[in-house]
């Protein structure tokens, strides 16, 4: 399917799933981890509404994107143990409020630089993705069954 709105985070289009999987929906994003795993663990959370930039939220509501932003790092963090997590927020190529949720460590590509999608991909296998999923998936329902996010 193609896009029809012009961003594939609303349209739920083939572009959006060719790029990632979805792992679950929190209280004010979905997330997702990037298919391409040169930096393991690597997400986007993404703002369950059409917006476009953080000062178009309401205090409440970008505080509710930041938890979610937070656990995400912080489940990633438990998983994949990185040396330092990166935050991205661009949205000039997609123009939906998203944030990259980069784990980084000195043996993965582009350390102490900003990631690059230029760099060669790294894809899991199907039993690989599945299990990341899951794994991160289950990180972040414990999180929400707590009250954390």
């Amino acid at each position: 399917m193609e896009s029809k709105t012009g961003c594939f985070y609303c349209d739920n289009c083939e572009p959006l799933f060719s790029l990632m999987t979805e792992i679950c929906t929190l209280k004010a994003s979905r997330v997702f981890l990037f298919r391409d795993q040169k930096n393991p663990g690597r997400c986007v959370v993404q703002y369950k509404e059409h917006k476009t930039e953080l000062f178009q939220l309401t205090s409440e509501e970008r505080a509710a994107f930041m938890d979610d932003v937070a656990a995400v790092a912080e489940a990633i963090w438990k998983l994949y143990q990185p040396q330092k997590i990166n935050y991205a927020t661009y949205g000039d190529g997609v123009p939906h409020l998203h944030v990259h949720v980069v784990p980084k460590r000195e043996d993965t590509p582009s350390w102490g630089g900003p990631f690059s999608d230029q760099l060669p991909k790294v894809y899991l296998d199907a039993a690989e993705e599945k299990a990341a999923v899951a794994a991160l998936r289950a990180e972040l329902t414990q999180k929400s069954e707590r009250g954390i996010i």
